[in-house]
C-alpha cells in the first residue's frame, strides 16, 4: 500500500500540484484513504465510492460473518494459478460472469465486455488484477494510532453491492472530520456506471462547494 499511495503521489508531484481532489472508486478507494490519512497535506477533498474505510473493513472481514460470506473471493484469489485459469477457461466466462453479476442487467453492454476481454488478454494482466488481493492479504497495511481523516470527504455507496454491505458505510464516516455519505438504493458496486449522472453532480457540487 505504501507503493501505491507513493504512486500516487508521484503524479501529483509530476502534475506540479501541490494538493488534489481524489476521487476512488474499489481497489482506488483503498489508496485514496490511505493516501488520505498519511498525507492529508496532499488533498483538497476526498471522494470515496463504495469502499469502506481501511479500518472498518479489516474489523468486519475478522467479525462480520455477512461480511467474510460476502468476500469468498478473496479467499479463493489467494490460491495460485487456480483463478486465473478459472476466470480464463471458455473465453473468459467466469470473469465476464463475475463483471455482470454484480451490476443490473445493463451495466456493462457486450461492447464493454468485450474490451475487457482484450484488456484481461494482455500477458500476465490477469495475474496482475488478482495480485491486489493476494498483496492485500500477505502485506497487512499498517494503520497509524489514529487513521482519521482530516480533509473533507464524500463516500457514494451503491446498497445492491454484492460483495461489499452497505452496514460498513456509517461506521466509515466515524473515522472523517467533515464526512459526508449518499446512499443509492437501486445502484449496485458499480455505482458510477448505473447511476452516472447523479454520481458526477454530486462530485462536481463536492469539488466545487
Amino acid at each position: 500500500m505504501r507503493e501505491l499511495v507513493n504512486d500516487v503521489i508521484g503524479l501529483i508531484d509530476a502534475l506540479d500540484y501541490e494538493k488534489v481532489n481524489l476521487v476512488g472508486h474499489d481497489w482506488g478507494a483503498a489508496v485514496a484513504w490511505m493516501l488520505a490519512i498519511w498525507h492529508p497535506e496532499r488533498l483538497h477533498r476526498l471522494g470515496i465510492i463504495n469502499v469502506p474505510h481501511p479500518a472498518v473493513m479489516r474489523r468486519f472481514l475478522l467479525r462480520d460473518l455477512e461480511q467474510i460470506r460476502r468476500s469468498w473471493y478473496i479467499f479463493f484469489f489467494q490460491l495460485p494459478w487456480l483463478p486465473e485459469a478459472g476466470m480464463r477457461a471458455d473465453d473468459w466466462r467466469g470473469a465476464s460472469h463475475a463483471m455482470r453479476g454484480s451490476g443490473r442487467i445493463h451495466t456493462f453492454t457486450n461492447e464493454d465486455i468485450e474490451k475487457y476481454k482484450e484488456a484481461w488478454s494482455q500477458p500476465g494482466a490477469m495475474t496482475a488484477m488478482i495480485n491486489w488481493y493476494r498483496a492485500a492479504a500477505r502485506y497487512q497495511t499498517q494503520m497509524p494510532k489514529d487513521p482519521r481523516v482530516r480533509v473533507p470527504a464524500l463516500m457514494m455507496w451503491g446498497m445492491k453491492d454484492v460483495a461489499l454491505s452497505h452496514r460498513m458505510a456509517r461506521p466509515s464516516m466515524d473515522y472523517c472530520d467533515d464526512g459526508k455519505l449518499l446512499f443509492f438504493p437501486e445502484a449496485t458496486h458499480w455505482v458510477q456506471h448505473d447511476e452516472a449522472d447523479e454520481v458526477n453532480r454530486h462530485l462536481l457540487e463536492f469539488i466545487f462547494s
